[in-house]
Parts: C-alpha cells; structure tokens; sequence
C-alpha cells in the first residue's frame, strides 16, 4: 500500500528542483526516440514562481483523498467539452479536422474502457483496470498562423503576447494546443491548481491524434491520453523519483520511467520487486504498449469534479 498523504511542506521540497524549458528549446522536428512528457517540469518551474502553489496542490490533495474515503464520487457520466487550439507554421502544423476528431475519439475509447486493447491487460492486473467513464465532445477549434518553430514548455502558446492562443472557457472547457513543442517533449499538462489562464494540454502535432503527421511509435494517440491523466490529477506512476509515489494505492511501485515496448512481467527494483504495470497510461511506454488505468487512477480522477473539487465546474 504506498502512502498517499502529501504535506505542504513535503510538497515544497517534492517540488522545489527547477528544470524549466523556455521557447529556446531545441527545435529540431525529427521525431522523438522515447517518449518525453514535460508536466512535472512545468509544474515545478510553475511551484518557483508561485509558491503558494504547492498549498493549493496539497489542499487538493487532501480534499481528492476524503473524497476517496467517503465515496463521494460523481455520479452519472461527465461530459468534457474540448477547444483545440492549433499554432501552425508548415502545413504539417497546421493539422486537420479529421485528425482532430481522430484525437477526441481516442480519449474517448481509452476513458471509456473501449480501446481494443484493453483485454490484453494480464490476469494480475485485471481486477483493478478501470472503466474511468469519462466523455470528450469536439467544442471548436482555432486556428492561428505563426512564424515560430517551436515553442517550448513555457506556456507561450497560450498567450496572444507572446503570439499564442490564450484558453477558451478554461473553467467548464478543456483546452487543448497543437504545436510543435520541440527539444524531443512530446506534451504537458497543467495539474488542477494552477493558473485558469494557463490551464490545458499541450501536444505536438506529430503526436496528436492518428492520421496526417502522427509519427509512430507515438502515432496511436496516447499522448494526449497521458496529458489529460494529469490534468485531471494523476501523476507519473514511479512519482517522478526512484521507487515514487504516484498517491495511488492499487499501482506497484516502480523504480522509474518504463519506455519502449517492455516484456512481461517487468520487475521493479524496489521493496517487495512487485510486477510493474508497464501497460499504465502513465508510464512512459509507446503508444501500442499502454492500454490501461487503474481503478485508484479512476477514484483519483474522478475526486475533482466533485462539489468542492479543483474541476467541479465540468461536473455540473
């Protein structure tokens, strides 16, 4: 059973580390070897700039978990309406409706337990993958012509100053930005707690979706699926240090981040050498070999759309 009660101050010092990644970001366009998630980064440059940050996490910490503790769950199914934001400079950039639609349908499969992949789960992790129950509609999408080529983890393409695209409706609408990040990142996402005029997720365009620039081995649109569990509160599930925690107590604990296509069963290195679910959404697997989350992952996502919750307003 891993701990799944943050401090404040254990917070600060979890967070305190400054890796932040600005526009200069390497903007080379050749697709990444492995995948590269640039969340807790972003997080932790957000934490130095604003430390009363780490309170609000930590007071939604603790509301997730009473939530969890009581049953107080919503009931009946969210629907989440979905802009999305595309800055293009190449025709490749500046991706298409259909792939778009390629994208809210892959959430909605993968949330919904509808992923043909889903019964390859092994037998040991079986009883706890989940049907998170979670519905994603096309909003609008918006398009905006640039002259940049990459943009970073700075959060720049989401405000007009800096020649982006700032969020539409960001308390009831998921906002999300296809542009090319660069420096081998495939996606961030914003935690519940931060800004409202930086909240959403960020995915490259040759990672959005499942046609036109989607590049393989990220080509199944999983990225976005991954980008999505941590807005909606779910941590990488080595908890982004050796043998982490991700505040989820039905995951095992791994040592670290799983890539590529690895052979089952995977043994972690720390206490016990439990079995790694590698298949998680929030590892760091390729697309094709990440197909499910777990029922704590669902409790956890599910707590913040609740009365009171960080995301409330789109469970109403």
């Amino acid at each position: 059973m891993k701990k799944i009660i943050v401090t404040a101050f254990t917070a600060l010092v979890l967070f305190s580390c400054q890796n932040d990644q600005s526009e200069s970001t390497d903007s080379k366009a050749e697709a990444a070897a492995h995948r590269g998630c640039a969340s807790q980064e972003v997080l932790e440059a957000q934490l130095k700039a604003d430390p009363s940050l780490a309170i609000r996490m930590n007071e939604i910490n603790a509301f997730t978990e009473n939530a969890i503790l009581t049953k107080r769950l919503v009931n009946g199914k969210i629907e989440i309406p979905v802009v999305v934001n595309v800055l293009y400079r190449t025709a490749a950039e500046n991706i298409s409706n259909a792939q778009i639609q390629t994208q809210i349908d892959v959430l909605n499969k993968d949330f919904n337990a509808l992923n043909s992949d889903y019964n390859s789960v092994p037998a040991l992790f079986s009883g706890v993958k989940a049907n998170v129950g979670i519905t994603f509609v096309l909003d609008q999408v918006i398009r905006k012509s640039t002259t940049k080529t990459s943009w970073g983890t700075s959060d720049a393409m989401k405000k007009t100053a800096q020649g982006g695209l700032a969020p539409t409706s960001p308390t009831t609408k998921l906002n999300m930005w296809s542009c090319t990040i660069g420096g081998g990142i495939l996606g961030y996402a914003q935690f519940p707690g931060g800004a409202a005029a930086t909240d959403g997720v960020v995915v490259d365009p040759k990672y959005f979706g499942l046609s036109g620039a989607a590049n393989a081995p990220f080509n199944l649109g999983r990225t976005a699926t991954h980008e999505v569990g941590h807005w909606m509160n779910l941590r990488h599930i080595w908890g982004d240090a050796t043998c982490g925690s991700d505040l989820v107590s039905d995951t095992p604990t791994h040592n670290t981040a799983n890539y590529g296509v690895p052979a089952y069963p995977h043994y972690s290195t720390c206490s016990g050498t439990p079995v790694e679910m590698t298949m998680n959404y929030m590892d760091y697997v390729d697309d094709n070999a990440m197909y499910m989350f777990s029922q704590g992952q669902k409790s956890r996502m599910a707590a913040i759309f609740v009365t009171g919750g960080p995301r409330a307003s789109f469970g109403i």
